[in-house]
């Protein structure tokens, strides 16, 4: 049993002649104790109908659950004391009662609303598919979809790996054929150049050859004892201007290559000096001879003899100084240089 605190004054007091034990008025009392019946907390039919609820089992355990607290507490509300007077007991009404009405205000003309889902909750997030391949478990149907899309992400990895592992191999098998066509270029430009040489080589032995059989050395067991540009303060200009053939004296000298006397006669420091001018306006100078064999505008062919070796002039013992002057210029060129170029070599 529960007991309530006094109430605060209020203009109104329960009255057995109004609807629900109310009587409204300014009266102050006195008031009746009032205990709710069934017959009080019934609730309202008619168009009071409370509207059908939708939602399953747990809309209408809620509904039940509202009306029932309302009722206990609108009972409860309701037995207050009048001023002055003790407070009253109560008794609280048997809620069953209250709860089969409340079940049968929801239930009432929609009996074939279902009261719930016999779909068991393992098997909610099944779909079509799973079910097609015999999945029951929506756990482990989840379970299979991550490992297959796990197992598909995987797929695009290795895809994509092995397409740049492809890539990389065909730029590298590119670079190396690029590489070894280069190389395969270069030691053909070589062996092309080096056979071009060789060629060029052969062609000038030839030429040499062509050529030495028309051209000839101006003596004949001789000895080099002078070359071109030897410096000493023997030669006037400083330097030696030409090629010194030794030999003994009366050594008979020859015309190196066809061509005409222009000067044949004494030459102060040369001695005595016969210049050969060739057909290409070379002019040949040999001298210190102790006798000359030609004269002025004679024409001589290679090998003549034109004179004898002597140690006429500005000389240190007999021999053979030779000079070559291209196109007749006063300054002459290396003598050693240009025999090598008409196939002797002195």
């Amino acid at each position: 049993m529960a007991s309530n605190r006094p109430a605060q004054p209020t203009s109104f007091a329960p009255n057995d002649t109004q609807p629900f034990g109310y009587a409204y008025g300014n009266d102050e009392g006195p008031w009746e104790e009032w205990n709710p019946t069934e017959d009080s907390v019934r609730p309202v039919r008619g168009r009071h109908r409370v509207g059908k609820q939708r939602g399953g089992g747990l809309a209408r355990s809620s509904t039940v659950l509202g009306v029932g607290v309302i009722a206990a507490v609108g009972a409860g509300g309701m037995a207050t004391a009048a001023p002055g007077k003790p407070p009253v007991s109560i008794s609280l009404p048997d809620l069953s009662s209250v709860t089969q009405s409340a079940k049968a205000l929801i239930s009432d003309g929609d009996s074939a609303t279902p009261k719930g889902s016999s779909t068991p909750l393992t098997s909610a997030g099944l779909t079509s598919a799973d079910t097609a391949q015999g999945s029951t478990d929506a756990g482990e149907a989840l379970r299979a979809r991550i490992i297959q899309q796990a197992e598909s992400q995987q797929d695009q990895v290795d895809s994509a790996a092995q397409e740049a592992a492809e890539a990389a191999a065909a730029k590298q098998a590119v670079t190396l054929a690029a590489k070894q066509q280069d190389d395969a270029e270069a030691k053909a430009a070589a062996a092309k150049k080096k056979a071009d040489e060789e060629a060029r080589q052969a062609a000038e032995a030839k030429r040499l050859a062509e050529l030495a059989k028309s051209y000839s050395l101006p003596t004949s067991s001789y000895t080099l004892t002078g070359r071109f540009g030897d410096a000493g303060s023997m030669w006037s200009s400083g330097y030696h201007t030409g090629l010194d053939f030794a030999a003994p004296t009366g050594t008979l000298i020859k015309a190196i290559h066809s061509g005409t006397v222009t000067e044949a006669g004494w030459a102060g420091a040369y001695g005595y000096r016969t210049i050969l001018t060739l057909d290409d306006g070379t002019e040949l100078w040999f001298c210190h001879q102790s006798s000359i064999s030609v004269s002025v505008g004679q024409k001589v062919a290679t090998g003549d003899v034109i004179g004898r070796v002597g140690a006429t002039g500005n000389v240190t013992g007999p021999h053979l100084h030779l000079e070559v002057h291209p196109d007749g210029a006063a300054t002459a060129i290396d003598p050693m240089t240009w025999l090598r170029s008409k196939g002797l070599n002195p």
